[in-house]
């Protein structure tokens, strides 16, 4: 099994070549990118947005490596095809979630390394972003988007708030994933998630892991 490695040590690789670039001399986002590429896990993505225009929902949406995360809940690469931003079909994330801040990358071309916690198609979404913007003189060519999913979870109203460990758990035993496999793929102890779920039937009142899923799967049909 390929080793995995963290989304923090991508986005410092990526950093640590836009450092070297120069304004006077400006570059195609490959340059970033490139060495990256084989090191992105399944849970990763990247895109290029080519600017181009005043109007930013002109600037065109360029996947270069898709996601591997498949989900029943959301088709996030077919979301995130090639197209100008204008197109995509949730243009209230588009609107709040992304181009606020492409608009900010590209007016300071100043790096930025977030946490967002937004809906997406009526979904709860987590995902660790850095945004890199090319250094140019004159104003960016481009940003390159690159992410790291930590959940996707149509949320329950009757439980109150998950917090991003009990999402991302959550969102893996309802596709089946054992305590094990959840604990890999997020990089806990098995006994860790183990502990998480107990604590989650005792405070939704579910009498095992079985009762745990149904309560969870009930509550967003009833919703």
């Amino acid at each position: 099994m390929p080793k995995h490695t963290p989304f923090v040590s991508v986005t410092q690789k990526m950093l640590d070549s836009w450092i070297t670039t120069d304004a006077d001399n400006p570059l195609e986002p490959d340059y970033i990118y490139r060495h990256v590429l084989e090191m992105l896990s399944i849970k990763m993505r990247l895109t290029v947005i080519r600017l181009g225009s005043p109007d930013p929902w002109d600037w065109h949406l360029i996947p270069v490596r898709h996601s591997g995360f498949t989900s029943s809940l959301l088709d996030i690469n077919h979301a995130f095809r090639e197209q100008k931003l204008r197109d995509f079909k949730d243009r209230n994330y588009m609107a709040q979630s992304v181009i606020p801040r492409l608009k900010q990358v590209a007016q300071t071309q100043q790096p930025v390394i977030e946490l967002v916690k937004t809906k997406l198609f009526g979904i709860n979404i987590g995902y660790d972003r850095v945004l890199i913007p090319q250094r140019n003189r004159q104003a960016p060519e481009w940003i390159i988007s690159s992410s790291y999913g930590r959940f996707m979870l149509a949320q329950p109203q009757n439980f109150g708030a998950f917090d991003l460990d009990e999402e991302s758990i959550i969102q893996l035993l309802v596709e089946g994933r054992t305590a094990k496999e959840i604990g890999l793929q997020l990089g806990l102890s098995h006994r860790t998630v183990e502990h998480r779920l107990e604590r989650l039937k005792e405070r939704l009142g579910a009498r095992n892991t079985v009762h745990l899923v149904a309560m969870i799967l009930g509550s967003h049909i009833g919703n």
